[in-house]
């Protein structure tokens, strides 16, 4: 991969840097990606992509083409699957003028393609910074890219190099907005709603008052918060945005907070009310977590519809089929994925895409030990 000698990303550029990427994943051994992607390459991209995003508000208010062949494909989780992320573009079409891509956060960390998969999405990024859009999932935090493999990654596949690009991506994904609001009906984020808080004049009535006074958030109240830190917390000023990123849905009314945010129907019900939505999507929770959680549909097409309401919908999106896919098969969920396509007029009608994976993938070992790890779902409480 060489850098454009005007720094000028083209079409044909960015479509080059995936074929590049898929082909060294499936023909070369793993060390070898430093030379596929050189350090100056990467520092140019990473540093051109992170200046976007630090740009853009914690909520993107997105307005697409008002064109008859105008659409927004929403994507899921990807969880470092190369393979299926190009695959999706097959089926959906590359972003361009008049296709409009937002991500939902979970490029890296499980998969074994994590930097190929988030460096892709960069570079897309940095060629249409008005139609492809990435908001921050959970596992782009230092806490889970330590736990769930993309730091190992990063330092087998970069030598003595990694440091300086672990802290180069850790510092991208701080300025990754956390909602998008598409054409004022539809609301996505990782893990979707929040609550408000009203500070105090120190951190300690901050702490009080949250503790005694659970509401749900809107808009007004995300808008004020900071978003750049690398691992918000359940605590403190940075609680929306660990809500944000780290919130399930639930079948039972309600707003609790129990290692993370815990919504119900009810809440879906006002947020959309208050903002006069139609659909919310979410991500954030795949065949494992739905596993553990038997009052929830199983994620084995790759969404859910968890909550109907008077208003319309909430949907949980997937988009990494038959996950984890370096475990034995015997392990594997072999579930199958989605993406959701808007058009016009509205954008608030969801056409949902079910695919499943591209098989089969090249011999891979994973980053951390699978076995062993912690459940995602109990990682904020620690």
């Amino acid at each position: 991969v060489e850098w454009p000698e005007d720094g000028g990303l083209t079409r044909e550029w960015v479509i080059g840097v995936g074929e590049t990427l898929a082909e060294a994943a499936s023909m070369l051994r793993t060390q070898a990606l430093r030379q596929v992607v050189p350090v100056a390459v990467a520092d140019s991209l990473i540093a051109r992509a992170s200046k976007i995003m630090h740009k853009e508000p914690n909520c993107l208010r997105l307005e697409p083409p008002r064109s008859s062949s105008s659409s927004i494909v929403l994507v899921g989780d990807l969880h470092g699957q190369l393979h299926d992320l190009l695959h999706l573009f097959d089926l959906a079409g590359l972003p361009d003028e008049e296709r409009m891509f937002v991500f939902n956060g979970d490029y890296v960390d499980r998969g074994v393609w994590g930097f190929e998969t988030y460096f892709l999405l960069l570079a897309w990024k940095v060629l249409l910074p008005h139609r492809v859009f990435l908001l921050r999932g959970n596992h782009e935090t230092k806490f889970c890219t330590s736990v769930y493999g993309f730091e190992k990654e990063i330092s087998v596949k970069f030598g003595e190099h990694s440091k300086h690009f672990y802290r180069k991506l850790l510092g991208c994904f701080e300025g990754h907005p956390l909602v998008a609001v598409i054409a004022g009906k539809v609301f996505m984020a990782h893990g979707a709603l929040f609550r408000s808080l009203e500070p105090g004049p120190s951190t300690r009535s901050f702490l009080v008052r949250a503790a005694a006074k659970l509401k749900l958030g809107d808009l007004d109240d995300l808008a004020k918060s900071r978003r750049g830190v690398l691992d918000p917390s359940a605590v403190g000023n940075n609680v929306i945005p660990g809500d944000i990123l780290w919130s399930d849905p639930s079948p039972n009314p309600g707003l609790a907070s129990n290692e993370g945010l815990v919504f119900g129907p009810d809440c879906t019900q006002e947020f959309m009310d208050k903002h006069k939505l139609k659909l919310i999507v979410r991500s954030h929770e795949g065949p494992d977590a739905r596993q553990k959680r038997p009052e929830m549909a199983s994620m084995d097409k790759g969404y859910t519809i968890d909550h109907v309401v008077k208003a319309g919908k909430l949907i949980t999106l997937f988009s990494a089929p038959d996950y984890p896919q370096f475990q034995a098969t015997e392990t594997r969920f072999n579930n199958k994925a989605a993406y959701i396509v808007l058009e016009p007029p509205d954008f608030c009608e969801p056409d949902i895409c079910v695919f499943e994976a591209v098989l089969p993938q090249p011999h891979v070992m994973p980053y951390y030990d699978h076995v062993n790890v912690m459940d995602s779902d109990d990682e904020l409480d620690l």
